[in-house]
């Protein structure tokens, strides 16, 4: 399903207050990006008890239970995990990951609430969750007489919300600090192969192996941890961020000329994110026009013309990726600046081409 309208995890609550009340709900979204633990802290801010109840683990006769036999007739008996007296939050988790069969069993739990002759008690609310099929996540089409019996919510990553949580429930704050400047390494589309990719679960993973081997964790482990949770570049540059926390080195003391590149083929994943942060603030504090530069701002560029001579002296290639245009193929830094960078650095141009 296409999202038209998109909310961030800050909404959902006020948004279920409203609707998960009255009707049921579908939450969309990513994997990773916390769905399951929004919808168990809604229930839990209700006072109601979270059932869930996995699509992909599901057969029919999960749902409306087996037949007995009673007065001469077949009664079918709901299982206990959904026959229950208190009102509950019924929580169908990866909904569209479970066989049609399975999704033609929700119908009248969905839509009337009832399961044979088993009626949820007044005051539960049901709420579906699943990932997107452009995710690369194992889902199936819904038919269209489930969906019309669903309001679907659309929920997309959030760095500013994650963030607010996170300092709230014991994230390691190498983890905190790297997203404030990194937030677009929060989260990362899912890959078409078998591989680590980054979410805000795959972050909270890295957190509690940070926190599991403590402050003597090696630099080697670190490498293997961060790669084993993380979109392979973005590990790359949490690695280098945890350099810079336990070295001399920063981008601040390299831009005021305190410090150089680090240079040792072992600081390669350092240089890459020490790159990536002088592009973020040439990005930041370079004008679109040169019209419009400063006195700073001309100190600026002259001295961001050295460094990156300096820096192509080390790795033409690392020294490329600072005036490379986005994924899209649109420029990042200003066209007067690459101009310039291109006039006194052909080699870097020669390297794009």
């Amino acid at each position: 399903m296409q999202a038209a309208v998109t909310v961030t995890p800050a909404r959902i609550p006020e948004l279920l207050l409203g609707l998960a009340t009255v009707r049921p709900v579908f939450i969309w979204g990513a994997p990773g990006i916390g769905k399951s633990s929004l919808v168990r802290e809604f229930a839990e801010s209700l006072g109601l008890e979270c059932v869930s109840l996995l699509g992909t683990q599901l057969a029919p006769e999960d749902l409306i239970g087996v037949p007995q036999i009673r007065d001469g007739r077949s009664v079918f008996c709901p299982p206990e995990a959904i026959a229950r007296d208190e009102p509950y939050c019924l929580f169908l988790d990866e909904l569209n990951a479970a066989t049609p069969d399975v999704q033609k069993a929700f119908y009248s739990l969905i839509l009337d609430r009832r399961i044979g002759n088993y009626e949820l008690p007044k005051g539960s609310i049901v709420i579906g969750a699943g990932n997107r099929a452009t995710d690369n996540a194992l889902a199936r089409p819904i038919a269209s007489a489930l969906i019309n019996r669903l309001t679907h919510v659309h929920l997309e990553a959030s760095p500013k919300d994650w963030l607010n949580w996170a300092a709230a429930n014991g994230i390691h704050p190498w983890i905190l600090d790297h997203l404030t400047d990194r937030p677009d390494h929060l989260w990362s589309k899912p890959p078409k192969t078998e591989e680590a990719f980054s979410t805000p679960r795959s972050w909270h993973m890295l957190s509690d192996a940070l926190g599991s081997f403590g402050p003597d964790l090696d630099e080697d482990t670190l490498k293997v941890i961060a790669h084993g949770t993380l979109t392979p570049a973005h590990a790359v540059a949490f690695c280098g961020y945890v350099k810079i926390v336990r070295s001399r080195f920063g981008i601040e003391a390299i831009i005021k000329g305190d410090a150089g590149w680090p240079h040792r083929a072992e600081d390669r994943d350092l240089l890459y994110y020490l790159a990536e942060s002088f592009r973020g603030r040439l990005v930041k504090e370079l004008p679109v026009s040169k019209e419009h530069l400063s006195a700073n701002g001309l100190q600026t560029a002259y001295r961001a013309k050295s460094l990156l001579v300096q820096l192509a002296e080390i790795s033409v290639e690392v020294a490329q990726s600072v005036i490379a245009p986005d994924p899209d193929g649109n420029p990042l830094l200003p066209a007067w600046f690459l101009v310039e960078a291109a006039r006194d650095m052909p080699r870097l141009v020669e390297a794009r081409q």
